[in-house]
């Protein structure tokens, strides 16, 4: 195991992974439920990423490489995407054509809803980013699929003290609201990812992000990066029992960052 490995499985090791509780129908299932799709509605954090932007690299790419080989993800993540545009572009329409019963509708915004200069994206924490979120929430289970609400995975911000900063406001509270409310299971994924980039410290945590000294990008990943969030993402899928046990794998290995494949494209 490398040294930044080493690392990292320490860090990861002090997170607590317990997450959200599932509901209880959920954690009845166990192990013997069908394999189903993930499908994940977000932004430029998970996106698909091409060969023009590498080594930028969305956590749904690496999500695969921690769930058992029959599980596919579906991931309609785009760039710049808030919960309100990607609505209002038709894009959930095209995921729920896809969604069967018994799928996982991952849905991760916040990113983009923050921007409240861009009336195409933006909304309000407590009134419409919930009421966008109810939408994918009561869509999915009218298809018989389960969603999953995950709050914004954090960005890079320390102070001078060296203390990992939140940056997304009220929105993750808004979405953890939401989720009791609806009873509908959370992955705090800004809680679990700024626990992480603390453990890492300032410099450490450079070389989990798309950083260096002329572009200093404090919001998209490397693959590392991309990796170490997936690797929360499907821990708590697990925790959560949202997933089988068996239906994850890989949670402790090394996983090198040449997995991670830029295909020709965009992501228009």
């Amino acid at each position: 195991m490398t040294l930044t490995r080493r690392r990292v499985a320490a860090a990861l090791a002090g997170l607590p992974l317990a997450l959200a509780a599932a509901p209880a129908a959920l954690a009845r299932t166990g192990d013997h439920r069908p394999m189903p799709t993930l499908h994940l509605a977000g932004d430029s954090t998970a996106a698909q990423k091409y060969a023009d932007a590498a080594p930028e690299t969305g956590w749904g790419m690496a999500l695969p490489f921690f769930l058992h080989r029959d599980i596919s993800v579906a991931n309609h993540a785009v760039n710049g995407r808030s919960s309100k545009s990607f609505i209002d572009e038709g894009r959930l329409t095209a995921v729920l054509a896809e969604l069967r019963p018994g799928d996982l509708l991952l849905v991760q915004f916040g990113h983009n809803d923050e921007k409240a200069e861009d009336p195409a994206r933006y909304t309000e924490p407590w009134t419409t980013y919930q009421e966008y979120l109810r939408q994918y929430v009561t869509e999915a289970r009218a298809r018989g699929a389960r969603p999953v609400l995950l709050t914004s995975v954090e960005r890079r911000k320390f102070d001078a003290g060296g203390n990992a900063l939140p940056t997304h406001g009220a929105y993750p509270a808004a979405m953890r609201a939401l989720a009791a409310e609806a009873d509908v299971p959370l992955l705090d994924i800004q809680e679990h990812s700024l626990a992480l980039w603390q453990k890492l410290g300032p410099e450490e945590t450079k070389t989990y992000f798309n950083w260096t000294p002329a572009e200093q990008d404090n919001t998209h990943f490397n693959p590392p990066g991309a990796i170490a969030v997936a690797r929360l993402v499907a821990a708590g899928l697990r925790a959560t029992r949202l997933l089988a046990a068996s239906g994850t794998r890989r949670l402790d290995d090394d996983i090198p960052a040449s997995w991670i494949t830029w295909p020709e494209g965009d992501g228009a």
